[in-house]
């Protein structure tokens, strides 16, 4: 099998460079990723009749459910998997280098936030560490490795220990980072309500079953309230990508260099819209080199002219996962 050259895709610095690598990539995985291949092929599409990266057909995430997808022979080195219940189906991502994994949420971190070794991590992530191979806390768990700060770690339903560690942290002026699925930061807010000053709160979504769902601006208001914060963080990312986008408030998220964004029609799935058009989120994520780069998501959402996006929602008839908040 033909190598494809990893260094490639952490240096895109410009559109064209982009435009080169998703459709080197597109040639790799259709030669090398026979469910896709297949998929493509149903489309009638192969690498002689794609010349554009709007032009690459988008496997449906459900795949990630019912097939092993996978552009290697490589055994996984680790299996992701979703959140789910005993009525459905988990995602099962096969990641054959976790390498790429690291290097990526690590670079788009460190661009969004700088290095994590200047923080303080704190996360409350319980549903996640209840259960096996989420790659939440993989990231997660190496950011807080990196980070040189003695009291950064994981909190399960200690609330009480955790906002004295706030608190402390609050007094001594440290810059903190406090990430946290949606439940359990409103679970944070309505026992211990304070108000931080150093810290920055970024929600991963997801109520779990454990609380109503909530629109965005609704969530982010009682959070806002409750720790006394300007702006409400977000991070968007999945079982099925390597990479993740980042919102520093206002529910308007960015993408690494290697990852876009783009909308297709509710209507017709292999038709792309124009930015400014609410439609089905498409993802390309060029860190998912050995699985599949190319990904239609159940979640709705517009981007806008600069590359920016926002997620508006779920397609009805999509089970709600524990990543995703929905917003009505």
């Amino acid at each position: 099998m033909k190598q494809f050259d990893t260094h490639r895709i952490f240096s895109i610095g410009n559109a064209d460079e982009f435009e080169a690598v998703a459709l080197d990539m597109f040639r790799f995985q259709y030669e090398n990723n026979t469910i896709y291949r297949s998929f493509c092929d149903h489309l009638k599409k192969n690498p002689k009749h794609v010349s554009d990266h709007l032009e690459i057909p988008f496997l449906p995430i459900s795949f990630f459910k019912t097939h092993q997808i996978v552009s290697t022979q490589r055994k996984a080195e680790t299996i992701f998997t979703s959140s789910g219940t005993t009525q459905n189906t988990t995602s099962k991502h096969f990641v054959a280098d976790i390498g790429l994994y690291e290097e990526s949420f690590l670079k788009a971190f460190e661009s969004f936030y700088g290095k994590p070794e200047e923080l303080c991590i704190l996360a409350l992530l319980p549903s996640y560490l209840e259960r096996d191979g989420s790659s939440l806390i993989y990231m997660v768990k190496s950011l807080i490795d990196r980070s040189a700060h003695p009291s950064s770690g994981f909190y399960l339903h200690n609330l009480g220990e955790l906002h004295q560690k706030l608190m402390a942290l609050e007094q001594k002026g440290s810059k903190t980072l406090l990430i946290g699925v949606s439940f359990a930061l409103l679970d944070l807010v309505e026992q211990f309500p304070s108000t931080l000053k150093n810290t920055m709160v970024m929600e991963t979504g997801g109520m779990k079953g454990r609380r109503k769902e909530l629109i965005r601006d609704e969530l982010h208001q009682i959070l806002k309230k409750g720790l006394g914060v300007d702006h409400i963080h977000s991070e968007y990312g999945m079982t099925e990508l390597l990479s993740q986008g980042y919102s520093k408030g206002n529910g308007v998220f960015d993408t690494p260099p290697w990852m876009k964004i783009i909308t297709r029609d509710t209507e017709d799935p292999l038709s792309i819209q124009p930015n400014g058009k609410t439609g089905g989120i498409n993802v390309i994520d060029l860190a998912n080199l050995y699985s599949c780069s190319f990904i239609a998501t159940q979640d709705l959402g517009k981007v806008h002219s600069n590359g920016t996006f926002e997620v508006l929602g779920r397609f009805d008839d999509s089970d709600i996962r524990g990543c995703n908040l929905m917003v009505l």
